[in-house]
């Protein structure tokens, strides 16, 4: 009488789709990254010792280099600046105070900075300057 089994059972697990898998997950990643930076405006920013995170309703007012205007990524006049800023705060939810956020380039003069202040205190809306993190040469 024969008591051994006659089929051999193996665990195999078939691998040959992972690759596909792998592809599919970096290829998502990689799209997904690029969409993690909603101000694609490169300025070079200030630097800064310390830096405090916004939690509220921004809004982004940036000026780069050659003195454009930006109101979040739409390109503005200065003329016209202070009517689009009133306009966009007007949109927004009343009950969460909104937050606008400068972002000046560096190389710009401290009077297109003062001009957007000013047009901030006549909105009474609370504005913050962006800033870099300043890297610490000894550690």
């Amino acid at each position: 009488m024969d008591l051994s089994r006659r089929r051999k059972l193996s665990s195999h697990v078939e691998t040959s789709s992972m690759n596909d898998i792998m592809f599919f997950l970096m290829l998502f990643f990689l799209i997904v990254s690029t969409m993690v930076n909603p101000n694609v405006i490169k300025l070079m920013l200030p630097n800064a010792r310390s830096g405090k995170a916004v939690m509220k309703q921004t809004i982004n007012i940036s000026v780069d280099a050659q003195g454009q205007y930006f109101l979040d990524r739409q390109p503005v006049t200065s003329a016209t600046l202070e009517q689009a800023l009133a306009q966009r705060i007007a949109g927004l939810d009343k009950s969460i105070e909104p937050t606008v956020v400068l972002r000046v380039d560096s190389s710009l003069n401290v009077q297109k900075l003062v001009d957007i202040l000013e047009i901030g205190n006549r909105l009474k809306v609370k504005m913050v300057m962006a800033t870099q993190a300043q890297q610490s040469a000894s550690k």
